[in-house]
């Protein structure tokens, strides 16, 4: 009763503590300023903007020092190195309050500039996390301010519940039981919130519209007139800026910028190239659509790929470079979809989708997506919109049929799709659903060499799925390929957003499951990626009749499972239905022995070991191959 009593008061307090000098809460902030600032970003709404929340996280921090002697309020300081330590506490309270008040006016905000910092000519953005922090980010910004200040203070100040009610109820929360229920519907673990997506002090910095900057400089110098002087002269020959549509006004001229924006000098393919050439991949496809004569519409897509003004969305898959073309690239497609206009252009590099709607060009998005050394397996698809929960793609010129299958039923067939002038109908986007996942439809593609299935990830190229030994994967098109995959299907939303390429699923081992007389499996699926690097890994375990396979471990960047490394360790803890708790651990071929130590002992011969265990053990795995190499086990 009480603390509903104070969470619902009009005029809260907190009880008074010892007296806070300025100098005792400064030192307090510069020791703690990286963790404040990350508390008021998460606290603060997200749509101000990146760049503007980390501005804003900053400046409310900076300010946040108390103008004289201040009593501290009596809430603890959970963390080590800050128990005991009332200015921080007081400190901690004045950003919590502050960012609140902002996020009341949260429209208001969005549209002003933070007074101070100011950086000149710069965005700042935190550097982007994986699959995981860009879902949390999303959730947070879709609670209300004091239960984005719950969550914060919960999983980033380790407070318990009754501090949390003390910090709402002094930063002047009515609601205070509200927002901890509200805040209880995010379960992500918290370490997710130490990461460099949420972290306000480490930054990438790109440059602001530079034009802009230079006309408001010419502007102080020399006067209104001079200013529209530069204006004509920064224009292209024979083009208003209007032409470009979407796309921020020229700061260039030379004469390869002029060339790489002349609709009349991109590339066009024959459409029958692609049967003699010793390459296969995007450099052979023909340009298709039915605006591929549309000059006003491949002068848009070009501007706005050189120079993408304020109103365009931006995205581009970890790795890919996002500036212009060096030169004049290839044209894919352009043409109508859905209810938008769109082009797609290739440099050797990147694929580049532009789309506009069709009564005008606010709200153009641009997209880009590393493409290079695809080959013939990886350049079958490129989504060309996605609209309504469904996605529609472009095919190769040597695609013959393309259906859509469930990978998670693989005892259905494919339902066919059409194609027309190599776009297909719409098929459900695993990419784009929302809540839980049962069912993963995936894009079955069929030419002169065979079949092989493709998935949306949400980016422009779709991944190729592939099973069997990582020296030697196949394309998944049989039935043994089929249900090695199926329990596995909806772990690929996972792999959501990293730029992956194809992504191979290895039955590994089967293992007996004790007092059972049946076996389970292990799986490895393995994630590739465009650039190379960040590989995803996880080793899955499926007991016989469940319908999902469980997650063991998981890695990144690691050469396990993958053609450098075919070899693999993993384990987990299984209760039996009579027995209780054991650790079960499998090897790939080749392991000789597998040992656990720590809080579970136990070896065995060969690439299986199965030990007794107690609920919430922890164990280290070690295996050791028939070639006298050790291998640990996966995380």
């Amino acid at each position: 009763m009480q603390s509903q009593d104070v969470a619902q008061s009009a005029t809260p307090s907190s009880p008074a503590g010892p007296v806070i000098g300025v100098e005792q809460a400064e030192a307090a902030l510069v020791e703690h300023y990286p963790r404040l600032v990350r508390l008021a970003y998460l606290v603060l709404p997200a749509p101000a903007g990146r760049s503007r929340r980390v501005l804003g996280a900053h400046g409310l921090v900076q300010r946040a020092l108390p103008r004289g002697r201040t009593p501290a309020p009596l809430i603890p300081a959970q963390q080590a190195g800050r128990d005991g330590d009332p200015g921080y506490a007081l400190v901690r309270l004045q950003v919590v309050r502050t960012a609140l008040k902002r996020g009341a006016r949260s429209e208001r905000w969005a549209r002003l500039t933070p007074p101070l910092p100011r950086v000149w000519g710069l965005k700042l953005y935190p550097r982007p996390g994986g699959a995981d922090e860009l879902a949390l980010d999303q959730r947070l910004s879709a609670l209300s301010g004091p239960a984005r200040a719950a969550h914060a203070l919960r999983g980033l100040e380790r407070l318990p519940d009754g501090d949390v009610r003390r910090v709402l109820t002094a930063a002047g929360v009515t609601d205070v039981e509200g927002a901890l229920a509200e805040a209880d519907g995010i379960p992500e673990p918290y370490r997710l919130l130490g990461s460099c997506e949420f972290d306000p002090c480490s930054l990438t910095a790109r440059p602001t519209d530079l034009l802009r900057r230079r006309r408001h400089l010419k502007a102080a110098l020399v006067g209104g007139a001079a200013l529209a002087v530069c204006g004509t002269l920064l224009g292209l020959p024979g083009d208003g800026w209007g032409a470009d549509g979407a796309a921020a006004p020229p700061y260039a001229r030379n004469p390869a910028a002029q060339a790489a924006l002349d609709p009349g000098r991109l590339t066009r393919v024959s459409p029958t190239v692609w049967k003699t050439s010793a390459r296969t991949d995007f450099s052979v496809w023909p340009a298709r659509g039915d605006r591929t004569g549309d000059r006003a519409l491949l002068r848009r897509a070009l501007a706005v790929w050189a120079r993408p003004g304020k109103s365009v969305r931006v995205s581009a898959t970890p790795g890919t470079p996002a500036g212009g073309p060096a030169g004049p690239p290839q044209l894919l497609y352009a043409g109508t979809v859905d209810t938008a206009r769109v082009v797609i252009l290739y440099d050797g590099l990147r694929v580049v989708r532009y789309a506009e709607p069709e009564d005008g060009t606010e709200g153009a998005a641009l997209d880009f997506a590393r493409a290079d050394g695809a080959g013939r397996a990886g350049s079958g698809a490129v989504v060309l919109s996605r609209a309504d929960g469904n996605v529609r793609y472009l095919t190769a010129p040597w695609v013959r049929g393309a259906g859509e299958r469930d990978l998670r039923e693989p005892g259905s067939g494919a339902m066919a799709l059409t194609l027309v002038d190599g776009v297909t109908s719409p098929l459900a986007s695993p990419a784009l659903r929302e809540g839980p996942c049962t069912s993963w439809n995936v894009l079955r593609l069929t030419d002169g060499t065979g079949a092989r299935l493709l998935t949306d990830l949400g980016e422009l190229v779709p991944a190729r799925l592939t099973a069997g030994p990582p020296g030697s994967p196949q394309d998944v098109s049989g039935a043994k390929a089929l249900r090695t995959w199926a329990p596995y299907a909806c772990s690929l939303g996972a792999m959501r957003s990293a730029g992956v390429r194809s992504v191979n699923a290895w039955a590994f081992a089967e293992q007996p499951l004790p007092g059972v007389r049946r076996d389970a499996e292990w799986v490895c699926t393995r994630a590739e990626t465009w650039r190379g690097g960040g590989a995803r890994v996880l080793a899955q375990f499926h007991t016989p009749g469940a319908r999902y396979g469980a997650v063991a471990a998981k890695a990144e960047s690691v050469p396990a499972c993958g053609k450098r490394e075919p070899r693999v360790l993993a384990g987990v803890l299984w209760k039996s239905a009579t027995d209780g708790w054991y650790l079960l651990a499998a090897g790939s071929r080749g392991t000789a022995s597998v040992s656990a130590t720590g809080g579970v002992e136990g070896t065995a011969r060969g690439n299986l070991l199965s030990v007794r265990a107690e609920k919430g053990a922890r164990a280290d795995l070690e295996g050791r191959l028939e070639n006298g190499r050790s291998i640990s086990g996966l995380r």
